[in-house]
């Protein structure tokens, strides 16, 4: 029996280092060609590009709070649609919307271009115009993204559509708020999927390299798409489906594997007599 043991851990060293192989680490590794400490010139980012349909939060300070209070969206007009209550509630707040062509209707400024600035360009573009028109001349403007958000799917542990806060967050970030890849997602074959300037464009990342971080959806725009593609084991599994389980072709399989066993084990104890 004693000799039966061995056998049978010896087989199951062999299988242990065959999953330990270097193939597999190269499969799941990230960032494999980054040597010890080194150091990489980083990408100036830009920041989140606004685009058609963003929602923007756009606040006019000055010394003079009542000065700059007809430049603000009034209370009644920043929570349409929320209903109030003495006990608290969640509100619902509409700041301005970008329209199609790529404007905002802001008050005493009318039609202003926003699309295709950041939000700090769009800051210095409101706060000129109010001084350039003799409107307010001390104008602080504070831009903020209300509806920045990137979906996560596939081969990850936790997919779904998450917020961002602030306006920057990389492919690794969003993979983190996602719980990180599965053993089964493909790290050699992320698609990041962006719709920007009426174009729908594709990016192919492979995590496990580090030209990641000069690609142009290293940093994420708002609503983006990632997808991670299953693995040639995940694909395969997936075709077997509940009605397999049921299926006589399963249990004469599991016959078989279970016969087969048992054959093995019996043959072993008359070889150890």
């Amino acid at each position: 029996m004693k000799k039966i043991l061995k056998t049978l851990c010896l087989v199951g060293t062999v299988f242990a280092l065959m999953a330990c192989n270097p193939q597999t680490y190269k499969k799941i590794n990230y960032l494999q060609d980054v040597e010890d400490d080194a150091t990489m010139t980083m990408k100036i980012n830009k920041g989140v590009i606004i685009q058609p349909q963003d929602q923007l939060s756009i606040i006019v300070s000055s010394i003079d709070p009542q000065l700059a209070a007809q430049f603000n969206l009034s209370l009644s007009t920043y929570l349409t649609g929320t209903e109030m209550s003495n006990s608290g509630g969640t509100h619902r707040i509409t700041g301005y919307v970008v329209d199609n062509d790529g404007n905002i209707n802001f008050p005493s400024l009318g039609m202003l271009r926003a699309a295709g600035l950041n939000r700090w360009e769009l800051q210095d573009k409101i706060a000129r115009e109010l001084s350039d028109r003799g409107l307010l001349r001390d104008a602080i403007v504070t831009v903020e993204f209300m509806n920045f958000r990137v979906s996560v799917l596939g081969e990850v542990t936790a997919p779904g559509s998450y917020t961002v806060t602030g306006d920057k967050i990389t492919i690794l970030q969003a993979l983190a708020q996602a719980r990180d890849l599965t053993i089964y997602g493909r790290r050699d074959n992320v698609k990041v999927i962006r719709e920007q300037n009426g174009r729908r464009q594709i990016y192919t990342l492979d995590l496990t390299r580090s030209d990641i971080f000069s690609s142009p959806a290293y940093y994420l725009q708002q609503n983006d798409v990632v997808y991670v593609t299953p693995s040639q084991v995940r694909a395969g599994q997936g075709e077997i489906n509940e009605n397999y389980f049921r299926s006589g072709s399963f249990w004469i399989s599991l016959a078989n594997i279970s016969m087969t066993a048992v054959n093995f084990i019996i043959a072993l104890s008359r070889l150890n007599k």
